[in-house]
């Protein structure tokens, strides 16, 4: 699995112990780092980065993610598959080194590995709308 990737997983596992357990996110990151055994590995701060980026940011990330969901809450939505699009939209809109089709087939690949089979598809369709208004 590519370094970005795991990165990616590793938010991801973050983002949904801060979900699953209704708590703060920057509550959760230390805890979740100290679980990690040395030595420390190289994709550990991108991990950090998109954890923190997207605590940052979790407003404008939901309000997106809610507007462009045709027909779901983010409540409604699979846990992973929320906090799968928090990370692609956050990369999306805030992170300028990662290209938007990047950051999108990432998600959707976690998607196909972590989710229904139903969540990459939908991942895909979403976070392209997103995408769009980002670029306008």
């Amino acid at each position: 699995m590519p370094a970005r990737r795991k990165a990616r997983k590793r938010a991801l596992d973050i983002l949904y112990e801060a979900d699953l357990r209704s708590a703060p996110i920057l509550e959760i990151l230390p805890a979740a780092l100290g679980r990690i055994e040395p030595p420390r590995p190289v994709q550990l701060d991108y991990t950090v980065a998109l954890v923190e980026g997207v605590a940052a940011h979790l407003d404008r990330i939901d309000e997106l993610i809610a507007s462009y969901a045709e027909g779901w809450t983010l409540e409604r939505m699979p846990p992973v598959d929320r906090n799968l699009a928090r990370i692609a939209v956050y990369e999306l809109l805030y992170a300028e080194d990662i290209d938007d089709p990047v950051a999108i087939s990432e998600a959707v690949e976690l998607a196909r590995q972590l989710s229904t089979d139903d969540s990459p598809r939908f991942l895909n369709g979403l976070l392209a709308r997103i995408a769009d208004y980002a670029t306008r």
